[in-house]
């Protein structure tokens, strides 16, 4: 039989462990750590180059500046000056995680490499796949993201927030199955 030494050690452990779990999930952005920066914004690329090349451009760790509390990379003086002056401008929308995950509630994904603009705004996706689902109805999915992430999305921690929305789906929701097949039915027609 175990000591009560030994179980008391033991649910210790277990809370430590659930305790580092619940931190990481605390995060209201989708960041990633890398050399001194720990909350480093889309993966160290540069944020105004999706609006000046169209395209993601990597960033130097030794050009950087600090929003909301993360941190942004920049190729050029130039760009972080441009988003020091007008972060909002710049900055992805719903803290970089994926539109179409937004559309759900549920703040997952978001890759440097597969983003769009929008009446100038940035939006990142999980994937290809991602945008493509959301430009299938890309007006109805902007309000849909937009409102959840106005009421229930904005400052929650991740994680917690995407396990709700998992259980409690919202009513419109679809899985990446149905999707694909909405998708591949609207080629068919095309």
């Amino acid at each position: 039989m175990r000591s009560i030494t030994a179980v008391l050690n033991h649910c210790m452990r277990i809370g430590a462990l659930l305790l580092a779990v619940a931190a990481a999930g605390c995060a209201t952005h989708n960041t990633v750590s890398d050399g001194d920066d720990r909350n480093l914004m889309l993966k160290g690329h540069d944020p105004v180059a999706y609006f000046t090349l169209n395209n993601p451009a990597p960033g130097s760790p030794a050009i950087k500046a600090e929003h909301e509390g993360v941190t942004y990379r920049f190729m050029s003086e130039e760009n972080r000056a441009l988003f020091v002056k007008n972060p909002d401008k710049y900055k992805p929308q719903y803290n970089g995680f994926c539109a179409n995950g937004a559309v759900y509630a549920i703040p997952l994904g978001g890759n440097h490499d597969a983003f769009k603009i929008v009446d100038g705004r940035l939006f990142m996706f999980g994937g290809g796949n991602s945008k493509k689902y959301f430009e299938m109805d890309q007006e109805r999915n902007l309000k849909l993201a937009d409102n959840y992430w106005r009421t229930e999305m904005q400052g929650s921690a991740a994680r917690p927030q995407a396990w709700k929305r998992l259980v409690f789906k919202v009513p419109h929701y679809k899985t990446n199955r149905e999707l694909a097949a909405e998708w591949e039915a609207r080629q068919v027609k095309k």
